[in-house]
């Protein structure tokens, strides 16, 4: 009977574990604090995902204040809120679509699950656009690589890691104009726009992709200042903005809101999202308890 106790004990230490929510399915205990992960300042996901949810108040001279909750637990990469949201059952966090891998769960806003097809549809509203601007009169190499983000090809390559944007897009034929093309922006839009200089590149070598990382509204600037040919954005253009530039959607990101996968939320409102991340609802009893 000796030989037994310690293979019982440990039996009886896991199952002590998983009850009290350490791993495993075990039950989920609503009583339970939120576990709110969020992205870093600057992020474009953040800022997306903040404006989104009017988390962010805007100020009458144009300043930002994000209440985002302080107790936030701030990922400043993409795997990294993956994995703590894999690892702790009671918290929850949000990052691009076409991120989203196995360990974690998503779960649908309003009703709306999010696909490719309802973000491309409208029907999932957290989402944001790819956009490119520029001035009216542009160089013949810049004209040929928008051509190219536009085409066939061009979208096959954006649909690997975001949703295409053009729907029956053209195959492309480059005049294979030679030039130098500056790109500034958008952290978000920038990682897209690697993939499709490389891709342009192997077709018109005789063109010069140079591009430059900031963020959305020092992109559009550029373009308007003359800095840049091309300015990336992952926000929508002002009134003033529009009237002076040109622009395309290159892509579109759905911003996915995530638990863990032992979690059992399935849906939230837009609302409860909202009042989550300012730190309003801080237990999970009050989201399971409003449905």
């Amino acid at each position: 009977m000796k030989k037994h106790i310690p293979l019982i004990c440990l039996c009886f230490i896991a199952l002590l574990l998983t009850s009290c929510g350490f791993g495993g399915k075990g039950e989920f205990k609503a009583d339970k604090e939120i576990a709110v992960f969020s992205r870093e300042d600057g992020s474009g996901t953040r800022t997306a995902f903040t404006e989104i949810f009017n988390i962010v108040e805007m100020g009458e001279n144009g300043t930002r204040k994000d209440r985002t909750t302080k107790e936030a637990v701030i990922a400043k990469q993409t795997d990294v809120l993956m994995s703590g949201i894999a690892s702790d059952r009671y918290s929850i966090g949000y990052l691009s679509l076409g991120s989203v891998n196995k360990t974690i769960k998503l779960i649908s806003i309003d009703g709306v699950y999010p696909t490719a097809e309802t973000v491309k549809n409208g029907t999932y509203a957290v989402s944001r656009p790819f956009i490119i601007v520029t001035k009216k009169e542009i160089s013949p190499a810049t004209q040929d690589f928008i051509n190219f983000m536009l085409s066939k090809e061009g979208q096959a390559v954006a649909a690997e890691s975001y949703i295409s944007a053009v729907d029956n897009a053209p195959e492309f034929n480059s005049s294979m104009p030679s030039g130098k093309v500056v790109v500034a922006g958008s952290s978000s839009v920038t990682p897209v726009m690697e993939k499709l200089k490389e891709a342009y590149i192997e077709i018109n070598p005789n063109a010069i992709i140079e591009i430059q990382l900031s963020d959305s509204s020092s992109g559009i600037q550029g373009v308007i200042d003359g800095t840049c040919d091309i300015g990336m954005s992952s926000r929508h253009l002002k009134d003033s903005e529009k009237a002076v530039l040109d622009q395309h959607t290159i892509a579109l990101d759905g911003i996915a809101i995530v638990v863990n996968k032992n979690n059992p939320i399935n849906n939230l409102s837009s609302e409860q999202v909202k009042a989550v991340f300012k730190g309003e609802i801080t237990r999970w009893r009050e989201l399971i308890e409003q449905g």
